[in-house]
């Protein structure tokens, strides 16, 4: 796995949409955070983990930023009401900030932007994320235990990539819930197993560290077989593509 190569990546890529704040535009890495990030003890984790730990090591290496807490269960008599990614301390303007990350893919279909497994969808996912992560840093049940946090501001960066099936004819939104969706990524594709043989290249599967930065040489071919779930792959010439089951997204 190529830490250094994500972390890379997550300081380059813009975020899913070109939006006013809480949602954030672009990454707030720098590249002398990515320069000084130390990666080796990070573990081999699920993909949405392993990217919110190369979050931290760059928010820690960050000259911006200094790390005040991070993944803070937040419980109200024994309920777990949800957890805050991170608090920062900003050096440049003294004030500390909530913010919240995540990586995802959505695949368009019928007007909606759904996971591989269609189970995660964009609009809910967002909404979740501005209506309850991010207000979890003003509940009262944080300010009584966390008096030291003095959050001023609070912030969403989500990156990922957004597909299209360049077989159907469908319109693309513009924005998810009145918030701009950024079209430099808009850029993958996909298809039903049915339309393979529409792609013209050969695709090459994707392990999963590798849904960010791409596939190397020694990624597998991918040899089509009868599908339960999506598979991952990007093509000889570079396109990401997902391959969902003919009833997906059942």
């Amino acid at each position: 796995m190529d830490l250094t190569a994500i972390a890379r990546w997550i300081c380059e890529t813009p975020g899913l949409f070109l939006a006013e704040p809480p949602v954030a535009s672009y990454s707030p890495f720098t590249e002398s955070a990515r320069a000084t990030i130390s990666l080796s003890a990070l573990p081999n984790q699920r993909l949405g983990l392993l990217y919110q730990s190369v979050c931290s090591a760059l928010f820690a290496s960050s000259p911006t930023y200094a790390l005040a807490a991070e993944e803070v269960q937040i419980i109200d008599n024994g309920k777990t009401l949800g957890a805050i990614d991170f608090i920062l301390h900003n050096r440049q303007t003294s004030q500390q900030e909530h913010w919240e990350v995540a990586i995802k893919f959505y695949l368009l279909h019928q007007g909606h932007w759904f996971g591989p497994n269609a189970k995660d969808r964009l609009d809910i996912k967002l909404k979740h994320m501005l209506n309850h992560q991010l207000p979890l840093s003003a509940h009262p049940i944080v300010i009584q235990q966390y008096p030291q946090w003095q959050v001023t501001s609070r912030h969403l960066l989500m990156q990922g990539r957004l597909y299209t099936n360049p077989f159907t004819d469908e319109p693309i939104p513009q924005d998810c819930l009145g918030y701009a969706l950024n079209p430099t990524q808009i850029q993958g594709h996909w298809c039903y197993q049915a339309q393979l043989h529409l792609i013209g290249e050969p695709l090459y599967l994707l392990e999963r560290h590798q849904w960010m930065t791409g596939r190397t040489v020694t990624n597998l071919r991918y040899q089509p077989e009868t599908l339960e779930r999506a598979v991952h792959c990007q093509s000889e010439s570079g396109v990401f593509w997902f391959i969902v089951p003919d009833s997906w997204p059942q």
